[in-house]
């Protein structure tokens, strides 16, 4: 697919914020795609983050940004938030943020130029679409890209932007929603994808809930061109997450991973701790990602100095009884092993019934 030689369709989730250069390099020498989440790095940071990454592998691997969004937020509504935070702040002794509030598109285009420089095989985004400049300049270096999108309406756009491909982000997923198309929509992986697949033309990548070669399996068989997996990647010792966030994951049930805007004014979806508990009911306090990204920051930092998982963002997806503490090497190894028997046990099975039928 897309010229990519994979030993095993499937890419590993580019999450932002506990991506390694050793976690990339190790899903892209396993046989599938290793992804740098970039979202959070200075055109500088993913320079070196790339020139790592190439170190340690001489296979492809893809490299994810953030589209920057505009937020805006009167005086007053940052005022509430602050107070609302200041408790927290004050608890766990972190300093809060403070003058205005800004999030400009700087690092965005300054990583633009990092990519088209190293030329990197693929380049995803996450929140919205690039600008079309952006997508000519991937396709002049012989670039892949690829978008994401939430709903049918947004594959449509994403194709009729002129990406390659487009990842098909399932309720199901971990972290941040990729939405960019109100109103924000929670359909879940096995709706979505069919529906994808009968509306665009791209190759799609199912993302949300997918674990293991079993999911795998089902998302080819739904028409998937390959399968992207976030928090089983998280969860494996090359991944740069808090060991507190992988323990938690690996320790928690499907009810645990809910929804909320209260660490980034985005929806995400993350185990459930005390913060998250507490901001329920105070929804209208929050400001619009990412500035109350920007504000929740320092509390989260200290919180992981403290070792404090009551007060951090651990992102994962639903599939939190199916993760297994091991490293990425395994991981694959495991996967191909039981995509191959899922995708084996499906045919027994369309045979058997043909044979019943006759």
């Amino acid at each position: 697919m897309l010229g990519l030689t994979l030993k095993l369709p499937v890419w590993q989730a580019p999450m932002a914020g506990v991506s390694t250069p050793e976690l990339t390099a190790a899903a892209s020498n396993a046989g599938v795609l290793g992804s740098i989440g970039a979202g959070y790095l200075s055109g500088e940071k993913t320079e070196e983050f790339i020139r790592r990454v190439k170190q340690l592998t001489t296979a492809d691997f893809a490299v994810n940004l953030f589209v920057p969004e505009e937020a805006e937020a009167s005086a007053q509504q940052v005022q509430a938030a602050r107070q609302l935070l200041a408790p927290y702040h004050k608890e766990l002794k972190a300093e809060e943020e403070g003058g205005s509030l800004s999030f400009g598109s700087s690092a965005f285009h300054e990583q633009l130029a990092v990519v088209l420089q190293e030329r990197v095989r693929v380049c995803s985004f996450t929140f919205g679409l690039p600008p079309q400049r952006a997508l000519e300049q991937l396709k002049e270096r012989g670039i892949i890209t690829v978008g994401t999108a939430t709903t049918v309406e947004e594959a449509v756009a994403c194709e009729q932007a002129g990406v390659d491909a487009v990842v098909a982000q399932g309720c199901e997923a971990g972290g941040h929603r990729g939405s960019f198309q109100p109103p924000e929509s929670m359909i879940g992986l096995m709706a979505l994808l069919p529906q994808v697949v009968q509306e665009v033309s791209i190759p799609v990548i199912a993302a949300g809930g997918i674990m293991n070669g079993q999911g795998i399996a089902a998302a080819l068989c739904l028409g998937a061109s390959a399968a992207q997996l976030g928090t089983a990647f998280l969860v494996t010792e090359e991944s740069g997450a808090h060991p507190l966030h992988k323990e938690a994951i690996l320790a928690a049930d499907e009810k645990e991973a809910v929804l909320t805007k209260a660490f980034s004014g985005k929806t995400a979806r993350g185990i459930s701790n005390h913060f998250i508990q507490d901001m329920q009911g105070h929804e209208e306090v929050f400001l619009p990602y990412p500035l109350q990204n920007t504000l929740t920051q320092s509390m989260r930092k200290q919180a992981g100095k403290q070792n404090n998982k009551e007060y951090m963002s651990l992102w994962s997806g639903q599939g939190t009884r199916l993760t297994k503490k091991q490293t990425a090497d395994e991981l694959v190894a495991s996967l191909l092993e039981e995509t191959d028997a899922a995708l084996l046990a499906a045919n027994r099975s369309v045979q058997n019934m043909k044979g019943t039928s006759r």
